[in-house]
């Protein structure tokens, strides 16, 4: 089957990113939307260690430790941006002033709900961060993740099975079969992988799908 590379998917969730938008980006997949936000718009990237206008990457051998994302990955500053206390950055995640954060998760419930901090077995190590603040603070929480699980299971689910991180929160889902919106009406499809159908899409995830 015929899936999105972690890049492609970076770029479909760059696209939809409307200029003048203030984005966080979280630990995983989501880092990778970095690197493609297109030349022409103005997005500000926020991470929640403290760094406000981050741009992509940096070239191998032009890394700098000292600069860093939430993840610990190396990353560039724009002209005009700026580091600063870690306390700083989770009163803007809390006081509403991010327009859109991107996150990865365990699991997406078609109501919207959010479990990417934790699985629940004994000897997992919980991760929440800041996935807490973001997902209810921000404007727009979008997610980016794989459509399945290793074990061939659908990581949309009627109701999710694992802890919560936030409650109705999610808007839209970026997979590596499709993108999802998660409406009062439904998940609707908005995209999809190319070659693939919306019933083989359907037959593959566990929450009744909406076409467009």
């Amino acid at each position: 089957m015929k899936r999105w590379t972690r890049d492609e998917m970076a770029r479909r969730v760059a696209a939809d990113i409307p200029d003048g938008a203030y984005v966080n980006l979280g630990i995983g997949l989501p880092t990778l939307v970095a690197n493609h936000i297109p030349p022409d718009r103005e997005v500000v990237l926020h991470s929640e260690n403290g760094v406000l206008g981050m741009g992509p990457a940096p070239a191998a051998g032009e890394e700098d430790y000292d600069l860093i994302n939430a993840g610990k990955q190396p990353v560039t500053l724009r002209p005009g941006g700026c580091y600063f206390h870690h306390a700083d950055s989770f009163g803007m995640m809390r006081g509403g002033h991010l327009d859109v954060c991107v996150l990865g998760a365990f699991q997406v419930a078609a109501n919207g709900d959010l479990a990417n901090w934790h699985t629940g077995a004994p000897d997992a190590i919980p991760a929440v961060g800041g996935a807490m603040d973001l997902a209810i603070g921000a404007k727009k929480t979008y997610v980016m993740m794989e459509h399945l699980t290793k074990s061939g299971e659908s990581k949309l689910v009627p109701r999710c099975t694992y802890p919560l991180t936030g409650v109705a929160c999610v808007s839209r889902v970026y997979t590596d079969l499709a993108v999802i919106d998660l409406t009062p009406d439904g998940a609707r499809v908005i995209d999809r992988v190319e070659g693939l159908s919306f019933d083989e899409l359907q037959t593959l995830t566990a929450i009744p799908l909406l076409r467009a």
